[in-house]
């Protein structure tokens, strides 16, 4: 639970639940970006179930998530509604929640599977180089990520912009390596 009891602006307390009406948000650019990245997995009909039954946890880094498993795959949506007008769609991602059911899924392919993975495990260690998380993964389908379009094949330590060539071992590179 967040710390304090602050109301907000419209009166809502930070501490009190968010709404578990999805039809009350609104959606930030932000999150309408990354309904349109290759690799996020997220739709609005996901968001929306996730919102109405999805478990709901405080996160202090960055507020309200409602998390839901289908499939293996966790979908992960942020929401705000202390700081703006009304509530709002802040981002979503999603993360591999067990990868016996993804693989056993008629949802998911080998590569979505890997992708999820590999964009989770950059987010989770941008600071640092991964190689070691990069070489299993299998990703022959470009996704965006730090303004490159990226894939790696198995064995390789980095991820390879399709479109400038450059080769990254951690997320703040390719987030502080404009592509050309």
């Amino acid at each position: 639970m967040p710390g304090g009891s602050r109301p907000d602006a419209g009166g809502r307390d930070v501490s009190a639940p968010p709404s578990r009406d999805p039809t009350a948000y609104a959606q930030t650019d932000h999150f309408r970006q990354r309904l349109r990245q290759q690799g996020r997995y997220v739709t609005l009909p996901l968001a929306a179930e996730a919102i109405r039954s999805g478990q709901l946890r405080w996160n202090s880094s960055d507020g309200w998530r409602f998390a839901l498993v289908d499939e293996g795959v966790r979908y992960v949506i942020v929401v705000g509604d202390t700081e703006t007008p009304s509530p709002v769609l802040v981002t979503g991602w999603t993360e591999i929640a067990d990868w016996e059911t993804v693989a056993e899924s008629d949802r998911w392919s080998e590569l979505d599977a890997h992708t999820i993975r590999l964009r989770a495990d950059l987010s989770s260690h941008k600071e640092r180089q991964i190689p070691g998380r990069i070489r299993p993964r299998v990703v022959t389908r470009p996704f965006e990520i730090g303004g490159h379009r990226v894939r790696t094949a198995a064995g390789d330590g980095f991820v390879e912009c399709v479109d400038c060539g450059g080769r990254f071992r951690s997320k703040r590179a390719l987030c502080e390596c404009r592509c050309r």
